[in-house]
């Protein structure tokens, strides 16, 4: 996790993502789920038994600088999780992150939803 930490104090906002590369089918991902709206995958570097990410489709760079107007579309990002963690098998409950700006923990600046579960999450988170 420190390296995440890391990578977030250096990352900046500008430019095409990784995020957009999986999108576009450039980079290989373990896809989950997919419509018009994003995409679902499993992160390649796990915080947890499940630990899969939900990306919209639609680059929003940081959630701070999210329309109103986006508001169904992150909305539909948590349902969306909800969806892939049920079928991924997470009964006893999962977390949902966000991570927003260098002390949030963001090391890619396209909004996306963590969501991770198969193990006992702790308080606080970080």
């Amino acid at each position: 996790m420190a390296d995440e930490i890391s990578k977030a104090q250096v990352a900046q906002p500008g430019g095409d993502t990784i995020f957009g590369k999986i999108i576009r089918k450039e980079i290989p991902a373990k896809i989950i789920f997919e419509d018009e709206k994003c995409l679902a995958f499993h992160d390649i570097s796990p915080q947890a038994p499940t630990h899969f990410l939900v990306v919209p489709k639609k680059p929003i760079v940081q959630l701070s600088q999210a329309q109103d107007s986006d508001e169904a579309l992150l909305g539909h990002l948590m349902i969306v999780g909800k969806k892939c963690a049920a079928e991924l098998g997470l009964t006893r409950g999962y977390r949902m992150v966000v991570n927003e700006g260098p002390d949030g923990g963001q090391s890619v600046y396209h909004v996306h939803l963590h969501v991770l579960g198969g193990r006992q999450m702790s308080w606080p988170p970080g």
